[in-house]
């Protein structure tokens, strides 16, 4: 919310301003929002001076790779051009007040866990979109395990892992596990090493529907003792208590 105060602040003033942040914080987003400009990646230098000449406000991405901090300045200043930079990495402060009059600070999605469920529900509606409801009855985001490793990049992903497992038959189940395996097999103890990518899923499954190493034995008809030590050999990719 700081952030977006910030922003809104910005729509209204010819300020420049950095927005800082891990990668996939929404850092473009906010840029876009507070300016409709065209979006430069600073890594293409050569392009950026060609945009500063033709255009009164950029945003530019990526504005710690800029490789000539002191021709940019020239250029801004002689054709009075605006800038809304964005950048994953902190720069030093004697380039951020000759650049700026503000930071925006955007901080990571795992600090601002309210706004999880509301960029899942986006995404669900994007996945909606794109798969044409291709994937029967549409998976709940409770089911979802959000993964926030990347941020919104990581996150969109999950969602759309999710509406795509929903959408799998048989068929597409096992050419995905028969491509898997082809680029795998070559050895002498491709079977036994390899058998946990059936067992491992099985028995995971087995425990949230059943809840118990006595009711999946019985349902799977294996022997408790069986079962046991495939858990213990399993236990590092079961991650059960």
């Amino acid at each position: 919310m700081e952030a977006l105060k910030s922003a809104n602040l910005l729509k209204s003033v010819t300020i420049n301003a950095l927005i800082l942040g891990e990668s996939g914080v929404g850092k473009q987003s906010l840029a876009s929002h507070i300016v409709s400009a065209p979006i430069v990646d600073a890594s293409a230098f050569n392009e950026l001076l060609a945009l500063i000449e033709t255009n009164s406000s950029l945003i530019v991405k990526n504005f710690h790779k800029i490789t000539n901090y002191k021709k940019l300045k020239i250029a801004l200043d002689v054709h009075k051009t605006r800038i809304i930079a964005t950048s994953n990495l902190p720069i030093g402060e004697a380039l951020m007040d000759e650049f700026f009059s503000l930071k925006v600070v955007i901080p990571p999605l795992r600090e601002r866990m309210e706004d999880v469920i509301p960029l899942m529900e986006k995404f669900a509606q994007e996945a909606c979109m794109m798969f044409d409801g291709e994937f029967g009855e549409a998976p709940s985001l409770e089911e979802i395990v959000p993964d926030l490793s990347k941020n919104c990049y990581s996150l969109r992903r999950s969602v759309y892992n999710a509406y795509l497992m929903n959408s799998f038959g048989e068929e597409e189940i096992l050419a995905m596990m028969e491509r898997f395996l082809s680029q795998r097999i070559g050895g002498r103890n491709d079977y036994r090493e390899l058998l946990y990518l059936f067992d491992v899923p099985m028995i995971k499954s087995g425990y949230a529907k059943f809840g118990s190493q006595l009711a999946i034995s019985e349902k799977f008809g294996l022997n408790r003792n069986t079962l046991r030590k495939k858990i213990n050999d399993y236990k590092d990719r079961l991650k059960i208590d």
